[in-house]
């Protein structure tokens, strides 16, 4: 008995990937010895079971036209033998597709992505480069002023000082009330750095006013924090960098606002009204009291972030419809798209009116969604979302991205499994939304990049060992091998490469609020600041890398290769592109590695990441040696 599929390969499945509506895809399965063999089908919540017809030998085959509507299909196979045992064959254990695993019983569904074909994603997206900036920690343009900050906050007096961490034993909440200063003018002091390090786009943890410093505790969507500026300082800075050549994104901070803000006012700071204070107040609605004034739901259980609700109709016309809303206001004024905070815990149709109410305003803004796990196939409060089939984001922050290269870097998963990995993300999403992806190492929620390749920190470390610490030598020159190796595969692979400010200038810290510390002027790393530079520039030059075909090979244990290529003048999307090849080889153990290019071996270094290219003729100079050489 032989049953045998791939989702990942022509031969059994065609088209490969994620299918737009209305498209046809031919399944086959080889199975011997069998009397029947049908293809069970899970849509809308339905299952259907279509008879699959020989081929001749043992391969079976059926066409099946793709739904009207986007949503996510769900197959796997199901075979009666000669003696009348049923059998299954469906996705591998892990779910990540490929060659799947024969079964006696239910076995796992292999995924199909069924999206709108109109679905367009901002081209600045795929062919950007990007920056995540926290306002208070990357540039201070003057002496602050403590005038204005919230009561009971603090600046620090010295700018390369460490965060604090003061927890409120009882809540469990930490104050988040100390500041550096810096600004949005400061930010504008520095475009011409991040334009030279080649960035096009900025994303901005909250600018709004807030009790914080990180500033997620929204206390007025309508107003830039008087510590970071003024509303004119942010359109100001929005026309500076859009004579660079560089965006700004916005986080927009919808699930919850704070407690200290204009609409609960639990601390009396906005005057008498609020929800807490006043039951009629016209934002009531928006939150919900088991027991008022004191008793109402929260972001995760913590009082000070009382969760909104986004079905209520004045929330979504303050927020999204209403003329002057908060998306259409801060639009108008420079911004070119959103983050969505927590976009998981909103509703699918407030995305979707988001989506709508943005890119009426400006067909080609961006939103992104804060999603850690795979945003084809999220399971968020019991049910599975989608979030690439063209309705609501054009991307997602690429966190399983990132997890996957620290761990093959940290040797906790081999190369075939980051292949595997890597492969499943290509599988699952549409070439619009992959290409558009951001691809992150670091953020403001995660230890620095450089901490956990260090391996002086797990990925996540407990609130106990979030300290501030001096890294021994050996440990930093490790994790900055690594580092710029990480950095390289980033821009070696499809999506938006994001550098958390600071990274490439050598800052670590442990997880939340260590990993937001200042950025280090005159103080950097410059051989890290010319590498993630010098990776930029590369990626910016070459159509390969940046809308190229993909194809990644795991060479034994220690060693994946990532081949981009431009081929008969057509890129992934079919727009005319420079024929080209690039290849980057990354060897993540702690010895050499020797690998087989053009007709070549060639020596990749120690924990890092090479480039080879045939236009080019040769390798990345002073970086490998052909075998030839080496004694």
């Amino acid at each position: 008995m032989m049953i045998f599929h791939d989702s990942r390969s022509e031969i059994y499945r065609l088209p490969a990937g994620a299918i737009p509506c209305g498209e046809v895809l031919s399944l086959r399965v080889r199975a011997g010895g069998m009397r029947t063999v049908q293809l069970r089908v899970w849509w809308n919540d339905a299952e259907t079971l279509y008879a699959m017809s020989s081929i001749g030998g043992d391969l079976y085959t059926v066409d099946l036209p793709m739904p009207g509507t986007p949503g996510v299909l769900w197959y796997y196979f199901r075979l009666t033998d000669e003696d009348g045992k049923v059998w299954y064959f469906g996705n591998a254990s892990d779910g990540l597709g490929g060659v799947g695993e024969p079964s006696r019983k239910e076995p796992p569904s292999y995924q199909v992505t069924v999206y709108d074909p109109d679905f367009r994603t901002p081209e600045w997206l795929r062919n950007g480069a990007m920056m995540q900036i926290m306002v208070d920690r990357f540039h201070a343009s003057k002496s602050p002023d403590p005038h204005l900050l919230p009561p009971g906050s603090f600046y620090h007096p010295n700018w390369n000082e460490d965060p604090v961490l003061v927890v409120n034993d009882r809540t469990g909440e930490y104050a988040a009330n100390d500041f550096f200063g810096g600004d949005l003018k400061g930010v504008e002091q520095k475009l011409d750095y991040l334009a030279d390090l080649g960035v096009t786009v900025i994303y901005f943890n909250p600018v709004f006013k807030a009790h914080s410093n990180h500033k997620y505790d929204t206390g007025d969507y309508m107003t830039i924090d008087p510590s970071f500026g003024t509303e004119e300082d942010f359109r100001h800075l929005c026309a500076a960098a859009k004579r660079r050549g560089i965006r700004i994104i916005l986080d927009g901070v919808f699930s919850h606002t704070g407690s200290d803000s204009l609409y609960f006012n639990k601390n009396g700071r906005y005057g008498s009204g609020g929800a807490y204070h006043d039951p009629e107040s016209p934002y009531s609605s928006w939150f919900h009291f088991s027991r008022w004034p004191d008793q109402y739901d929260s972001w995760w259980g913590f009082n000070t972030l009382p969760t909104v609700n986004k079905n209520d109709p004045s929330f979504r016309r303050f927020i999204v419809s209403g003329r002057n809303s908060v998306v259409a206001h801060w639009l108008r004024a420079g911004a070119s798209g959103w983050r969505l905070d927590v976009a998981d815990e909103l509703p699918m149709d407030f995305i979707h009116e988001i989506r709508e109410r943005e890119k009426k305003i400006n067909p080609d803004a961006a939103l992104i969604g804060e999603v850690w796990e795979d945003p084809s196939n999220k399971v968020a409060y019991g049910k599975t979302r989608c979030y690439c089939l063209g309705d609501t984001l054009d991307c997602t922050m690429n966190y399983p991205l990132r997890d996957a290269i620290l761990l093959f870097l940290r040797c906790r998963i081999d190369a075939a499994s980051f292949v595997r990995r890597v492969d499943s993300m290509r599988e699952n999403l549409p070439k619009p939304f992959l290409y558009s992806q951001m691809n992150l190492l670091g953020s403001h929620d995660k230890p620095r990049a450089l901490t956990v390749l260090a391996d002086m920190g797990d990925m996540e470390p407990e609130r106990r060992f979030r300290r501030a610490f001096d890294m021994p030598a050996e440990a930093y020159a490790c994790g900055k091998r690594r580092l710029i190796a990480a950095w390289k595969l980033i821009c070696a692979l499809p999506g938006m490469p994001c550098v958390y400010y600071g990274d490439e200038a050598g800052l670590y810290g442990m997880s939340d609020p260590m990993c937001r510390g200042t950025y280090p002027w005159g103080h950097e790393d410059q051989e890290l600041v010319q590498e993630f530079r010098d990776a930029l520039h590369r990626r910016a030059a070459s159509p390969a890398l940046r809308t190229g075909s993909v194809k990644l090979v795991a060479c034994g244990t220690d060693v994946v290769m990532i081949h981009r290529e431009i081929y008969q003048g057509r890129d992934v999307f079919g727009k005319p592109a420079q024929n080209e090849e690039v290849t980057l080889a990354v060897n993540r153990a702690r010895e050499a590695r020797w690998v087989e290019f053009d007709g070549r071996t060639f020596e990749v270094p120690a924990e890092s990441a090479i480039w080879l290219s045939r236009d080019a003729g040769k390798a990345e100079p002073a970086a490998v040696r052909p075998m030839e050489a080496k004694a």
